[in-house]
């Protein structure tokens, strides 16, 4: 009760201010609670202890303060209270026995409560370091929760270095340095782990780096995959876009063609290129391979994003640059035996093509790692190799089906290539220089084929026995006669059987020569000048050589020679006919401006003349063997009254060989008289040369005397020459035209045989003179030969010797004679 009044009876603390008063306010509270018996001690206590820092120190203070405050109290109390208290201590007094009993009994139980509560203390300290601990792990939770974020980065980052993840790996550093890190940058290990990562940086720049040459060693190994494809699409896209062509008078529509890093493109009618949803059927069945489909191009950018993140793209750029020009270099360099198979040239195209489809991916799937001026510079330094290479290797071929091989690779190769944007001009133009080497190794080809051609014929008229082998003959080659189309079977159409052959393998040239012409994106009037152009080499060159070499070949003889003329004729005829297959083949009209025209009329004219002259030639050849056989007795006495043997067999033969003229074609057309006028001249010209001969065999320097019986006998052989000519081998001459030939020597002879010099010589230089056409050399040359015979007289039966018997004047004549004939050759001298 006294307690009561005292708790009472205490006075607030004084107020300090706001602050003190909530501070003095709050203690007074804990005070309060700590006096109140009815509230827990624990929870006041803890309320202490749970605030700040330095709150149980002040509370100390306060507490102080209020024992103090107690303690005047009390004092101020005890001093009013103290007869009171005299009075208590008297009571106490007389209850001190009761105390001290009270004592007793308290110190027992205190005992017995300090047994009691001594597991009550352990407890209550090991509540107490519980508490400790309690506060030590919340504060560490605390601070682990700041850390094990960084924790879960670093081991993200690990974790993404060893799956590769490089740029991501260099994302989650930069958030550890900006957000993480600095957060707990007070512990070691973040600075560890801040020192660690530019060396990761340069890791995984070196990393990179070397995924990306590993990526450029692959690229360059797939290239040739890689072109392939391309160059397969290409192909089938041309053949489908020929396949539209032809179905466009149907109607006009657009289908899809290929795709070219996976997007497809169709052709409309007009020409253009345009994407297109719609798949055929057939189409969606196949699978269309792209670039990416074939190449991983990650390294490529995971790299381009590593360096860009770590701010060093530039360098990346220019080294990647440099590597692609360096492997350009390489793809461009072709092997040495390219040229001898197509696989070498489609394996260098297709190189190529895997090369510049990879950077056209580049361009597009990345911002500016290759732009579109590198590229171009790289095309056109690419351009100017493969150009140059394939003018190289393309001279050493000599196959037409190799070259038009190359032709249809390069024609693949452009498209291709032209698909991906790349100007290809240059490479239309560089076809233009291998259609004029195909057109030289098809022309060596048909030289071939020509050669064994006429090496095979037997230069006779072709035999038919039925009209099925009439039809056969002509289907081959346009043959018109209706003269031989009313003759009976079997029969014989006039050419040998060359002529279908050749004008076959022509039409077989020009099929050739047009394979070529095929895809170059070039007019039907430009086709049809190129066909003209190549065929007109091959009817100029190659048909015109063989036929000049196969006139000159010894084996060659006149029957054949006069085949070859009938075969020209009709080659020549059939000229029209080729000029008609190209126009049906091109659709080009020969009225056309600038069409060019065959040549072939003038080839085979050319090789009819040749061949004419070689009749001449050999002709003049076999006359001279004859001659070689002739053996006067140029001192015989007196002719034996005959022609000479030889002479007779040469007319014999020239008689036969001229029957063989016949045989040449006398249409009536624009050759009507070529058979007359080929004959003609050939049979003047066989008189001529044996007029010459004769003559040069009479004036041969070698022989020095010539008795006038041997004379007899020469002029017995000019008169069977003369009566040959007046015969009529040959129909056409007009009067003696033939005859004509021998007119020098018939002067001659008859000069000698009638002795009449005195009329020569009177007469000389007369244009109606009767020796006119002997010279005075000649008749000088042959009289001193005659006057040699007479005066050797180791001959029993000259006849000079009868002259002397008979007259010797004569040798005076004969030496006036020469002396005159000498005067007039030195007059015509000077």
């Amino acid at each position: 009760m006294a307690r009561d009044r005292v708790h009472a009876a205490l006075p607030d603390p004084p107020s300090q201010g706001e602050e003190e008063n909530k501070e003095e306010k709050t203690f007074g509270n804990i005070f309060a609670e700590l006096e109140s018996v009815d509230l827990p001690l624990g929870t006041t206590l803890r309320s202490v202890y749970d605030d700040q820092p330095n709150a149980h120190k002040r509370f100390m203070e306060k507490l102080d303060a209020r024992i103090r405050n107690h303690d005047r109290e009390i004092e101020k109390m005890c001093n009013f209270h103290h007869q009171g208290f005299v009075d208590a201590i008297t009571e106490l007094l007389k209850v001190r026995a009761d105390a001290e009993k009270l004592m007793g009994q308290v110190t027992d139980t205190n005992r017995r409560l300090q047994e009691a509560g001594r597991e009550v203390t352990a407890q209550t300290e090991e509540v107490i370091r519980c508490r400790i601990q309690q506060r030590n792990m919340a504060t560490t939770v605390e601070k682990l929760q700041l850390c094990i974020p960084v924790l879960e980065m670093y081991s993200k980052l690990k974790e993404q270095l060893e799956s590769k993840r490089y740029y991501a790996a260099l994302k989650t550093m930069e958030q550890l340095e900006k957000v993480y890190i600095p957060r707990v940058s007070q512990y070691r290990f973040c600075q560890i782990m801040a020192e660690n990562l530019p060396r990761l940086r340069e890791e995984i720049k070196e990393i990179s780096m070397s995924d990306l040459k590993d990526f450029l060693e692959s690229i360059r190994k797939h290239s040739d995959k890689v072109g392939e494809t391309a160059m397969r699409q290409a192909q089938q896209h041309r053949t489908f876009n020929s396949a539209v062509a032809k179905q466009t008078s149907i109607g006009h529509y657009a289908k899809p063609v290929y795709s070219l890093n996976g997007r497809t493109h169709s052709h409309s009618p007009n020409g253009l290129l345009m994407d297109d949803d719609v798949v055929d059927e057939e189409e969606a069945d196949e699978e269309v391979l792209t670039a990416q489909d074939l190449v991983d191009f990650s390294p490529v950018y995971r790299c381009l994003h590593i360096y860009t993140v770590l701010g060093d793209r530039e360098t990346f750029e220019n080294y990647y640059r440099k590597q692609r020009k360096k492997q350009a270099r390489l793809v461009l360099q072709p092997q040495a035996n390219m040229h001898e198979t197509v696989e070498g040239y489609r394996r260098y195209f297709n190189q190529i093509v895997g090369f510049f489809v990879v950077e056209d991916h580049i361009l597009h799937a990345t911002q500016g790692l290759v732009t579109r001026a590198f590229t171009d510079e790289l095309w056109n330094m690419a351009l100017s190799k493969i150009i140059a290479v394939l003018r190289t290797h393309s001279s050493y071929c000599d196959d037409p089906d190799l070259v038009l091989e190359l032709k249809n690779l390069i024609v693949i190769f452009a498209d291709t290539l032209q698909g991906y944007s790349f100007p290809v001009n240059r490479l239309f133009d560089l076809l233009f220089e291998v259609r004029d080497q195909y057109n030289e190794t098809l022309l060596k080809k048909w030289a071939l084929v020509f050669r064994e051609i006429f090496e095979l014929d037997n230069y006779s008229p072709i035999p038919v026995e039925t009209e099925e082998e009439y039809k056969l003959v002509i289907s081959r080659f346009p043959f018109h006669d209706a003269e031989i189309e009313k003759q009976d079977f079997p029969k014989k159409l006039p050419m040998s059987q060359s002529v279908p052959q050749i004008y076959t393998q022509v039409k077989e040239f020009i099929y050739a020569s047009l394979k070529f012409s095929e895809s170059l994106h070039r007019s039907s009037t430009e086709i049809d000048d190129m066909l003209r152009k190549s065929t007109n080499l091959l009817l100029t060159r190659t048909l015109s050589t063989c036929l000049q070499n196969l006139i000159k070949k010894p084996h060659i003889g006149l029957t054949e020679l006069v085949q070859i003329i009938i075969n020209t004729t009709h080659l020549e005829q059939a000229c029209r006919y080729l000029e008609e297959f190209i126009t049906n083949i091109t659709n080009v009209s020969p009225e056309t401006v600038h069409t060019t025209r065959l040549y072939g009329l003038s080839t085979f004219k050319d090789a009819r003349h040749a061949a004419e002259g070689e009749i001449y030639t050999k002709l003049n050849q076999k006359i001279d063997e004859f001659i070689q056989l002739a053996d006067y007795e140029w001192g015989m006495a007196e002719s034996d009254g005959r022609a000479s043997g030889y002479l007779m067999d040469l007319i014999n033969f020239l008689r036969s060989t001229f029957q063989v003229f016949t045989h040449l074609p006398n249409n009536n057309n624009d050759h009507a008289s070529m058979s007359g006028k080929v004959a003609q001249t050939a049979c003047m010209s066989a008189c001529k040369h044996l007029s010459t001969s004769l003559m040069q065999m009479l004036l041969d320097t070698e022989l020095k005397q010539i008795s006038m019986g041997a004379i007899q006998q020469f002029n017995l052989d000019v008169i069977q020459c003369e009566l040959f000519a007046s015969s009529d081998p040959v129909p056409g001459f007009q009067g003696d035209t033939l005859q004509l030939a021998f007119i020098d020597l018939r002067q001659l002879l008859d000069l000698f045989m009638v002795w009449d010099w005195s009329t020569y010589l009177a007469d000389y230089g007369q244009p109606t003179s009767k020796y006119l056409r002997v010279n005075p050399a000649t008749a000088l040359a042959l009289l001193e030969k005659v006057y040699r015979g007479m005066k050797d007289t180791s001959k029993k039966n000259n006849i000079f010797s009868q002259f002397r018997k008979n007259d010797r004047d004569k040798q005076k004549l004969i030496e006036t004679v020469v002396k005159q004939l000498r005067s007039l050759v030195n007059g015509m001298s000077s």
